[in-house]
């Protein structure tokens, strides 16, 4: 993979938003060096399933800090690593950074997908779903918890903008839940295309290759 900025400029990117937030960083560089190393390795991973032209670079995956949607999976990934390692202060600094920098709360404890990306996520609270690969959220998203209850996602599932699911919700695989489309305690079956609120939920059938199409955001191979 490619990256804009050299394993030295990241990582002092990296401590200087902590210091200039949080203070302190500066003596836990080396193993935040060592945690941005496994959250590289995550996103290439990650990247290498996007067919957006941002995310590559003369054929070769991409990653550049200052392109804020890469930026935000970054410092999703920076976040559990940490935490993984036993370092819950810092997994909150972080995450709280990635949240003050690109108005986007996902917390490390939330189990997103190896592969999952996002455009202009504004606005958008990803709560603790279980989440199948190729999941794709945009601005003002939310997914939550009805009654303690968390929707479960198949593959390949899209959230446009201000999309909601909540509660004992099963979004099967190949879906797009519309713009401003709200789900509570509601199924949507495989290779869907969903508007309107519960329990009025619109629900329209599409064959697979809909949902894999020129202007999918995913390639089912990396490349």
């Amino acid at each position: 993979m490619q990256i804009s900025v050299s394993n030295d400029k990241l990582i002092n990117l990296v401590v200087t938003q902590l210091n200039n937030f949080f203070g302190e960083e500066e003596k836990g560089r080396v193993f935040l060096l060592k945690a941005i190393e496994k959250a590289i390795e995550r996103i290439e991973h990650c990247f290498s399933f996007t067919t957006n032209k941002y995310y590559r670079n003369r054929g070769k995956v991409f990653f550049h800090p200052f392109h804020a949607g890469q930026y935000t999976i970054f410092l999703y990934f920076l976040s559990m690593v940490v935490f993984k390692e036993g370092r819950k202060i810092l997994a909150d600094k972080i995450y709280y950074l990635n949240k003050a920098l690109n108005s986007v709360d996902l917390y490390y404890e939330v189990e997103l997908p190896e592969i999952f990306g996002l455009d202009h996520p504004l606005g958008s609270v990803i709560g603790r779903a279980k989440f199948s690969d190729f999941f794709f959220f945009t601005q003002n998203c939310t997914v939550g918890n009805n009654k303690g209850v968390y929707p479960v996602f198949g593959e390949n599932v899209s959230l446009l903008a201000g999309a909601t699911v909540i509660g004992k919700s099963h979004i099967g695989n190949n879906c797009i839940i519309s713009a401003n489309t709200y789900i509570k305690d509601q199924d949507v079956p495989d290779n869907s295309l969903v508007f309107g609120i519960s329990p009025d939920l619109t629900i329209k059938h599409k064959e697979e290759s809909f949902f894999w199409g020129d202007d999918a955001f995913f390639t089912k191979k990396p490349y």
